[in-house]
């Protein structure tokens, strides 16, 4: 008897500011070959076998995003658009209470235009396996750790270091634990001086349990800056070519 297909949600974050970006557009709606960037991480999901998704933005971009985005291109998994939170986590949060019937759960940064379905497909095989993964790749360069003077502390082996991407893929009756802790003990974690910077360290941190790393792409870059909306041009033209 063939083993029942697990449900999977999405939880796509947009609601950045994108100040480094210097321009007048949020970075989620610049254009990368005449769509906007939130545009290609939707699709991804959309075309892949992800059940749900809910699009986490600011509240004055919702009424937008349901028009120009969702409406627009189709985007019929789109189930739920939200207002995020002050910062990331919150954000985070928020989505997490909307997918009530999901076994796993996906969470991807908007701002990650050239997410793949082979990637999610990895990703999802490693979560299945160890209940929480993220997606990321070996460091090419030399990595140095600074003291609070800018002076070298610390050279890591650079076999052992990876830069960390999105999608973060939990179990999920574990990553809600995990953010319903962070939640409660957030003023506590504040003035220990934990930073939460993203949903592994959630686990991590509040559930003291293990995360697999497995391998993403080298191109699927976060736009932060002018110049990665160029280099993702780039990729996507080499893709249609």
């Amino acid at each position: 008897m063939e083993k029942e297909k697990c449900r999977c949600g999405a939880v796509v974050l947009a609601a950045g500011s994108g100040k480094r970006m210097h321009s007048g557009i949020k970075k989620q709606f610049l254009l990368i070959q005449d769509k906007p960037v939130i545009y290609y991480s939707l699709q991804a999901f959309q075309q892949s076998f992800i059940d749900e998704i809910v699009l986490v933005v600011s509240e004055e971009d919702r009424d937008y995003c349901k028009k120009n985005i969702v409406d627009q291109y189709g985007f019929s998994k789109v189930k739920y658009i939200e207002a995020g939170g002050k910062e990331r986590y919150h954000s985070v949060a928020v989505g997490l209470a909307c997918l009530t019937d999901c076994d796993y759960i996906f969470i991807h940064d908007g701002a990650r235009p050239m997410i793949t379905e082979e990637i999610l497909e990895r990703a999802y095989e490693c979560a299945k396996e160890n209940d929480a993964c993220v997606v990321g790749m070996p460091v090419k360069d030399t990595i140095k750790i600074a003291d609070k003077n800018g002076f070298i502390h610390q050279t890591p082996d650079r076999n052992l270091v990876w830069m960390i991407q999105t999608p973060q893929v939990f179990e999920s009756t574990l990553i809600k634990e995990a953010y319903s802790r962070l939640l409660a003990q957030e003023e506590d974690l504040n003035e220990q001086g934990i930073h939460i910077t993203d949903d592994a360290m959630v686990v991590e941190t509040l559930m003291k349990h293990p995360v697999k790393l497995v391998e993403g792409s080298y191109e699927n870059i976060k736009i932060t800056t002018p110049e990665d909306l160029l280099i993702a041009e780039n990729f996507k033209s080499k893709i249609y070519e």
